[in-house]
């Protein structure tokens, strides 16, 4: 499902990009592309199924529960979804302190080249839409971790 979203969205933007002529080179770049997000995917999904200790399978599902909240009867997927929110929380929270400052950096660092080479219009729009972009960032980061509050929560105060 993934690598058809992945593929279609990578040849869309191509073609709008570069125009219809390019079809070749951004269906090529697409399977590439598809292919590649498809293993990304896959092993990270191995990897928290290995440390969760579940199948691959049921890894996406426990993450849908996690984020409506859904708390399961079975205690063993019940211990199952606690390895794999505080495993989420791991991830959500460890590299926060360094990669919200470098994008930021990033984002404002262009700005501040667009405006020192005079291209004011430029320099505030990359400015505006830096602040948009890093506030949807940390409002989604800050949802997530709320989510897993929530779940950790119920999942401590959930009969065993």
């Amino acid at each position: 499902m993934f690598a058809s979203v992945a593929l279609v969205l990578w040849v869309g933007l191509r073609l709008a990009f570069s125009g219809l002529d390019a079809w070749p080179g951004a269906v090529i770049g697409g399977v590439v592309y598809a292919g590649w997000m498809s293993w990304w995917i896959v092993r990270r999904r191995r990897a928290d199924a290995g440390s969760v200790g579940v199948d691959s399978a049921a890894v996406p599902a426990l993450d849908r529960r996690i984020m409506k909240g859904d708390i399961p009867d079975d205690p063993a997927e019940r211990q199952a979804m606690a390895r794999l929110a505080r495993r989420r929380r791991e991830k959500l929270t460890r590299a926060r302190g360094w990669a919200f400052p470098l994008l930021a950096v990033m984002v404002f660092g262009g700005s501040a080249f667009w405006f020192a080479v005079g291209e004011y219009v430029r320099g505030g729009v990359m400015a505006a839409f830096g602040v948009l972009f890093l506030g949807w960032l940390v409002w989604m980061n800050r949802r997530a971790l709320r989510r897993i509050d929530r779940v950790e929560s119920q999942l401590r105060t959930a009969t065993p």
